[in-house]
């Protein structure tokens, strides 16, 4: 059986046919419609569909931890925009809030699994999307992690959820169950103001393979939510495991300059899955299931 990959960017679909044609991800048909226009017979005998696909970043994912082709899977990454603390942050009113549509053809086709991720500023979202999947029988788990924690140069931090439907034993029925997800949400909802909490742990983050030279304005403009603090002239970040490490000082970058479709390369790897951390989140159900 093929895959199916549906993605509304020409630049990524045709980005996607070259992935295909030189098996670095799944085999299978590539569709650029909106997910608007897809209707659930329109993924009858696809045993994988990958939504939002952008550059294939979670068929590679899937690879890495080692799932088949063959075997089913649906993955979809919905427009971080609507979310992000670098945009107007619209939320369910940004027209790119495509969750619905992803919901209604999970709801129709109920695949066995269905693997996603958000931007970590979006935990409203997050509940959205465990409520509606549960109400259709599915059990849904989520974690907080940066794509560091998974050997990245950078940190890109997400929600991470997979939903499944063969075990819903896994489901949690309580109706008045708190549905804030992750340390993050719990930072949110319980910590004060980062100045007014100490520091416990300091290291240095280039130890943890962070990129080099970053500041505050660019962890916030890439969705990340975790505090910073300043203490002794320099900048440290709360990190998941309770830690506060050290921001390194700032550097200077260079710009591209005569890279051929430069910007239609920066939008699919700006708009692209990071495969290292999804491909941890596949083990670790994989391990669980």
């Amino acid at each position: 059986m093929t895959a199916y990959y549906n993605e509304n960017d020409p630049f990524a679909a045709q980005w996607l046919r070259n992935l295909i044609s030189k098996n670095l991800i799944a085999p299978g048909d590539v569709d650029e419609r909106s997910i608007a226009d897809v209707q659930p017979d329109d993924l009858k005998g696809y045993t994988q569909c990958h939504f939002f696909a952008g550059i294939g970043g979670w068929s590679l994912a899937a690879r890495l931890a080692g799932w088949d082709d063959e075997r089913p899977l649906w993955t979809g990454s919905c427009p971080c925009q609507p979310f992000s603390v670098s945009g107007k942050r619209e939320g369910f009113n940004d027209r790119r809030h495509l969750w619905p549509e992803f919901k209604r053809l999970i709801a129709e086709r109920q695949p066995s699994v269905v693997f996603g991720e958000q931007s970590a500023a979006a935990a409203s979202w997050l509940a959205l999307v465990r409520s509606d999947l549960e109400a259709v029988g599915y059990a849904m788990g989520a974690i907080p992690m940066e794509a560091a924690s998974a050997g990245a140069e950078h940190f890109r931090d997400r929600y991470w959820f997979v939903a499944d439907y063969d075990n819903s034993e896994w489901r949690t029925d309580d109706p008045c169950r708190d549905v804030s997800v992750g340390q993050d949400a719990r930072w949110q909802k319980e910590a004060g103001h980062s100045s007014e909490r100490r520091p416990v742990f300091m290291e240095h983050a280039s130890r943890f393979g962070w990129g080099e030279g970053w500041t505050e304005h660019e962890f916030r403009s890439r969705g990340f939510t975790a505090p910073v603090a300043s203490f002794r002239g320099r900048q440290y970040v709360e990190c998941p495991d309770g830690k506060w490490r050290a921001l390194p000082p700032p550097r200077v970058r260079w710009l591209g300059n005569g890279i051929p479709a430069r910007v239609d390369k920066l939008r699919g790897l700006g708009n692209a899955v990071d495969p290292r951390p999804a491909a941890e989140i596949i083990k670790a159900y994989m391990d669980a299931a």
